[in-house]
């Protein structure tokens, strides 16, 4: 893994041109966000006062999203990035039971941070800048803090199994990029070279679905399976 000081996100433009951004090129967000919602209520919300963690929180809007559907959550959020971590915690404002952490994944899987457990761990478009063996290492580390039947869930982006597919998940996102330009009234070239950006950095290191989900099961993860796919885009997880 790029260290975090060294990467994209520690610098506070690509931050922020990520936010005012998101929309635009991650493919069905708000779907996505949905779903969550969703699959929590489903499998967590059962009680009150769940005990949440988000890695790699960004500016928190996963969390803000729960906090729709339950504001009786305990939410700890955790990123690297401390320009991400002062627009979230503008976003939470007001909100209690929030705990805020600077803190890489790096430093997660090396030990530095200590961590309690949880009922419910997720993850938004963070981990795919690990190696798959840094991946199944953070996989073992989130099993190792959750409450026993409690859940992880991953939206990310993967590695297509093949060039072809490849080749058609990519065509798929720049069709979403043009939409969403042209429903938002965007002109010009903005967000044209996004995906070219995405294969170039270095920082990116996305791994197949199958593996991802086969490291979960490893590890001894119940309920493993992958909840939504539109190409890249994906959300998976499973149970402890």
């Amino acid at each position: 893994m790029t260290e975090f000081s060294k990467s994209q996100w520690a610098k506070t433009e690509f931050a922020q041109e990520y936010r005012d951004s998101a929309d635009v090129y991650i493919v069905e967000r708000k779907r996505l966000f949905e779903i969550l919602k969703s699959f929590y209520k489903h499998f967590v919300a059962s009680k009150s006062g769940n005990n949440i963690l988000d890695l790699g929180c960004g500016d928190g809007i996963v969390i803000h999203e729960l906090l729709k559907i339950d504001d009786s959550i305990v939410a700890t959020l955790i990123d690297g990035s401390e320009d991400m971590l002062k627009k979230a915690a503008e976003r939470l404002k007001g909100f209690n039971n929030i705990h805020i952490l600077k803190a890489s994944l790096q430093e997660i899987l090396d030990k530095q941070i200590a961590l309690q457990n949880f009922n419910f761990i997720v993850s938004s478009l963070a981990i795919h800048h690990l190696s798959m063996q840094e991946k199944t290492a953070l996989f073992r580390t989130i099993y190792s803090h959750l409450n026993v039947a409690g859940y992880f869930l991953n939206i990310d982006v993967i590695l297509a199994p093949t060039e072809t597919l490849e080749h058609w998940y990519l065509s798929l996102w720049r069709d979403w990029i043009a939409e969403r330009k042209s429903v938002l009234g965007i002109k010009g070239n903005d967000y044209d070279d996004i995906i070219q950006r995405y294969k170039d950095n270095t920082d990116n290191k996305p791994d197949t679905l199958d593996e991802q989900l086969n490291a979960l099961k490893s590890i001894g993860f119940k309920d493993v399976d992958c909840y939504y796919k539109y190409g890249i885009f994906t959300m998976f997880g499973g149970k402890k």
